[in-house]
Order: structure tokens, then C-alpha cells, then sequence
């Protein structure tokens, strides 16, 4: 079998994959720009390791060459993402990475005749940004095929880890988006808000730019698209003042006080954390007619989920089970996929 490459292995979810990875007998090979944290992460799992920067379109080119595949775990991925899919394209590697970001899904979208050509897959998004939700929509949509609105909404509990927090940091004055008539419109920061059952009653919700405002379209050809997740009154407050703030927080110096804070904290949630987290989702399928049909998914903790269900993907595709082109899990891999992992619990009305 050919070696394939984790980048980012020595972050905090790119670690977690890692050691699923071996302990499912897989032997990824380590891969990043730090030499020093790759040459500790590999000696520990015992796995080889190449020290590259995504800068250098030739180092990218040569290290990744004789893969199977990569999966990218460096983000924000808004950085990684442009240069290593075109380098999997040119040299005939599957790509995948475990983003939530809009930007790197479209950008993918369009590199869809490209990679069919090369005979290569493109899956951004393989973790718990977006299987379990793109999964739920494609569900949805099965349930009611003439739908024309979709509501997908999630509640996590367990924590953030660095990485998401610089990406939302890096994000926090772009305000929102959404799907209009199969377009993605950008709308202010919470938009909108509703309550939603997750399943222990109604709960304050806001709209977000969540990846599934394109993914989900290209899943289930639904024109019109709302992401939620829940928040608190005064974070919602917070979140409608960003409107009107978002030229300072976006300003350098707030940034760079913002994303100093973030590396004084801990990489992310421990284990047993983790352990205790859960993901819960909820989707809304509504037609022309005002007819509407709903389902709830409960999943394990998001970064734990993200490492199963990257795993498992990896898997299939090492197996050759993909599809060359632009593919988002439901896609490739049907709305059952997400039930392929252990804890994950689905309720359809």
C-alpha cells in the first residue's frame, strides 16, 4: 500500500487523527513545516516524517509525490488549502482536510473537472466539519425531495482548541453567510436567531457561516441554506455588536492580542473532556408548500468525532472506494456514512 501524509500531524487534532491511525493499524507518514515537533510526534508512533513548507511549491510537489493521499490538518486552512490542492491535482494525490471554511470548500468546487481528469478526489471538510451534518442533510433531503429550504443547526460541548480558535479569530469581522436561490450571500454577523429542540428542549440559536452554507448545496441541491449553532443571550449580543465593530477586530493589533491570548491557552480539550462531550444536530427540510420534515443526530464530541470520521474516510479511500472530483462525504459515501461510527444515535419525525 502506498504511504499517505498527515500535515499538520503535530497539531492538536492532527495528533488526535494520528493516534487513531495507529492504533487502527494504519502508518501514516508525519508531515509539516516544524522538523523538531514531526521528529518527537513520529518517534513516539514509531512513523516516518517529512519536513516540508507549503511556500515551496517544488517541496510540496516532491514530498508528496509517491502518496496515496494527504490529509491536510494545518489550518486556518484559508493558508494550506490553495497550495496543496493544486499540488495533489498536478501529481495525481487524493486530498483531504478536516476545514469548516467556506473559502476552501468553494475553491475546491471549482477544482472539480481538474481533479476528475487527474483520477483524484477533493473532500475538504472530513471531520466533524461536515460529515455528521452533511450526512443529516442528505438524510433530510431523501425524506422530502421537492424540499427548497434546508435548516441545519448543531450544539457542541467540550471545548476549543487553539486552531479553531485562531480561525474563528481570523474570521470574527467577516460577519455571516447563507444560501439564497443557490447563491452564497454574505448577511450580517447572527442574522438570525430561533430556538431549537436538540432534544432536551428549545434552545437560543444564530445563524453562522458554517461550511455547510455551501457544502450542503452541492450534497442536496437545495437553493436556500441557514446554519445555526447555539449560543447565550450575551453572546448573541456580543455577536450583533461585531456589526458594527468589525473594523477593529479585524485591525492588526486586536488580532494579534487576540491570537497571543489564544497560544497562552491549552492545545484543546483532554481526553477526558472529550470524553464527556457530545455533538448534537439537528436538520429542517422545508418545501413550497410549507410541508416540513426534521431529524436530530447525536454524535460523539467534535474533535473526537473529527478524528473517527477521518479515519474512516481515509480508510475507504486507501481501499479505493472514492469518486475523482469535487466529492463531500454524502456525496461519495451515502447519508449513512455518519452511522458507521460508534456512538452516533439518529432520530428522524
Amino acid at each position: 500500500m502506498k504511504t499517505w501524509l498527515i500535515y499538520g500531524a503535530y497539531g492538536y487534532t492532527g495528533e488526535l487523527i494520528t493516534r487513531l491511525a495507529v492504533e487502527k493499524g494504519l502508518s501514516p507518514t508525519l508531515a509539516g513545516r516544524d522538523e523538531q515537533k514531526l521528529k518527537s510526534l513520529a518517534s513516539t508512533y514509531k512513523l516516518e516524517y517529512r519536513a516540508f513548507d507549503l511556500n515551496e511549491p517544488q517541496q510540496v510537489s516532491n514530498h508528496i509525490k509517491d502518496a496515496a493521499l494527504v490529509l491536510n490538518c494545518a489550518g486556518p486552512f484559508a493558508h494550506t488549502a490553495k497550495a496543496m490542492l493544486g499540488a495533489c491535482i498536478a501529481s495525481g494525490v487524493h486530498y483531504l482536510d478536516i476545514t469548516g471554511e467556506l473559502s476552501v470548500f468553494e475553491s475546491a468546487a471549482r477544482k472539480d473537472e481538474a481533479a476528475k481528469k487527474a483520477g483524484v478526489m477533493l473532500m475538504p471538510g472530513v471531520g466533524f466539519d461536515v460529515v455528521p451534518s452533511d450526512c443529516l442533510a442528505a438524510f433530510i433531503k431523501n425524506k422530502m425531495p421537492d424540499a427548497v429550504k434546508l435548516t441545519l443547526a448543531f450544539k457542541g460541548t467540550g471545548g476549543l482548541s487553539r486552531g479553531t480558535a485562531t480561525t474563528m479569530t481570523e474570521n470574527i469581522a467577516e460577519g455571516g453567510a447563507a444560501r439564497k436561490e443557490g447563491k452564497i450571500i454574505k448577511v450580517p454577523a447572527a442574522w438570525k436567531s430561533r430556538f431549537i429542540d436538540f432534544g432536551k428542549g428549545p434552545q437560543l440559536c444564530v445563524t453562522i457561516p458554517w461550511g455547510d452554507v455551501s457544502t450542503a448545496f452541492y450534497s442536496t441541491d437545495i437553493p436556500d441554506i441557514e446554519v445555526y449553532t447555539t449560543v447565550s443571550a450575551a453572546q448573541q449580543k456580543a455577536m450583533v455588536a461585531s456589526r458594527y465593530m468589525g473594523w477593529l477586530l479585524g485591525s492588526s493589533p486586536v488580532q494579534h492580542f487576540l491570537k497571543k491570548k489564544i497560544k497562552s491557552q491549552k492545545p484543546g480539550p483532554d481526553d477526558g473532556e472529550r470524553m464527556k462531550g457530545k455533538s448534537l444536530l439537528f436538520a429542517e427540510a422545508e418545501n413550497s408548500k410549507g410541508d416540513k420534515a426534521t431529524a436530530r443526530l447525536s454524535a460523539p464530541e467534535g474533535y473526537t468525532l473529527t478524528a473517527l470520521t477521518a479515519v474512516n474516510i481515509v480508510t475507504k479511500v486507501l481501499n479505493g472506494n472514492f469518486k475523482p472530483g469535487y466529492m463531500t462525504p454524502s456525496m461519495a459515501y451515502g447519508a449513512d456514512l455518519i452511522m458507521e461510527i460508534e456512538g452516533v444515535e439518529r432520530i428522524d419525525y
